[in-house]
């Protein structure tokens, strides 16, 4: 079995599928709808589990785009982990992701608007310590337990929709994750510091999100521009 998988990839590639990219231009929409188009008609109408449900979105959304986590990692984030900062920023602690089995945590950083995104859930949904993210049920109650991962790459293709994203795919789980690190890139940051802010152990994953752009900056498109061509 093992020599015809290899054989197969030989013959055929062993390329995988990238995520189709949530970069900021995409988040800041995205932020600015918050809610599914189906929702929207029970706003008006002052149902209380749409506001809630639009402030987790939003909240759900910014922080994965800061934070470049895994949609396991994103909802296994705790309250009391949240430490805000005097600037308005803040950091979370990421007790354990896919590359830290150990448990030793990570901390992450959250832009000023995260935390401001975080602070408006957090106070309409009333918590103050468990799971960062819920689900909200009918009537408006915030569960008391985490939001399934599964729910993710659910509520990014619904809130894509509402907004008006166009994706060559539909996003997935690791959409933020991948547009992050392009915008990383595409700024200039250098691959060790990708991989810090992506908690990778290995260049490999970062600089394949980042390919396309570091191609454009390379040592091809360099010699391009001494010979006048670019």
């Amino acid at each position: 079995m093992r020599l015809a998988v290899k054989r197969m990839s030989r013959a055929k590639g062993r390329r995988q599928k990238q995520a189709e990219p949530l970069n900021r231009p995409s988040i800041d929409r995205m932020l600015a709808v918050k809610t599914p188009e189906r929702l929207h008609r029970r706003v008006a109408e002052g149902d209380r589990e749409v506001p809630l449900i639009a402030l987790r979105n939003a909240a759900l959304m910014a922080v994965a785009y800061d934070t470049l986590l895994r949609r396991s990692e994103l909802v296994s984030l705790l309250i009391e982990d949240l430490e805000r900062v005097e600037d308005g920023s803040g950091t979370i602690l990421v007790r354990r992701t896919k590359t830290d089995q150990e448990g030793e945590g990570a901390v992450k950083y959250l832009a000023p608007d995260t935390v401001g995104h975080v602070s408006a859930w957090l106070e309409a949904a009333g918590l103050t310590s468990g799971p960062l993210f819920r689900p909200v049920t009918k009537g408006g109650r915030v569960g008391a337990a985490a939001l399934g991962d599964a729910e993710v790459y659910r509520l990014y293709r619904e809130i894509a929709l509402a907004a008006g994203v166009k994706l060559a795919r539909p996003p997935s789980g690791h959409s933020t994750r991948v547009g992050a690190t392009q915008d990383m890139f595409a700024a200039g940051f250098e691959l060790l510091e990708v991989m810090q802010a992506g908690s990778w152990k290995t260049p490999a994953m970062p600089a394949r999100y980042g390919e396309r752009l570091r191609a454009q900056r390379g040592a091809a498109r360099k010699l391009a521009t001494l010979q006048n061509r670019a």
